[in-house]
């Protein structure tokens, strides 16, 4: 899948209103709101991009958030400083293209978002995601991520961890 499609910063020259992942607010999101969050730098937001026709494939957005550290799993927050929070990265929005689930760039759009978070000069102990239903909740545990305690849906994956899942690949 990532021969097909090349990942880039959104910018006013992809075709947004052509999106359709099957999840009205994801899509609405994308069409009307990601532009706006990105010149307020809420949220970052980075385009699967078809390499054959620049058709739109799906997005992810990425800003900063923090967890608590009694929110974590004992074996994990064993290791950490003892801070009241730590730093991580939020996954806010995941959305692949009707026509492209299934095939994996959902997964190549998270391995994506890893890699950059592994590259940013700041301090990012995890990814964090907010899964918004069970299908979904079921695809990013299939890639690792634990419920973080107390939690519905809302999901964490230490960075050092995913990064030792996509060498394994």
């Amino acid at each position: 899948m990532s021969g097909t499609f090349r990942i880039e910063l959104l910018s006013g020259v992809h075709q947004r209103a052509e999106l359709a992942s099957g999840s009205l607010v994801l899509d609405r999101y994308f069409q009307s709101q990601a532009s706006q969050d990105m010149r307020r730098r809420i949220a970052t937001c980075f385009v699967a991009v078809g390499n054959a026709d620049s058709q739109i494939g799906g997005y992810y957005t990425l800003s900063a958030t923090s967890v608590a550290l009694d929110a974590l799993a004992l074996q994990v927050a064993r290791k950490l400083p003892r801070y009241p929070v730590v730093p991580a990265a939020l996954l806010g929005r995941l959305a692949v293209q009707r026509a492209h689930q299934g095939m994996g760039l959902g997964g190549a759009l998270l391995a994506d978002a890893i890699q950059r978070i592994a590259r940013a000069e700041v301090g990012v102990f995890a990814l964090i995601v907010d899964a918004k239903d069970e299908p979904a909740q079921r695809f990013y545990e299939h890639f690792g991520f634990s419920l973080l305690a107390g939690e519905n849906r809302c999901l964490i994956l230490p960075i050092d961890t995913a990064l030792k899942k996509l060498a394994s690949r």
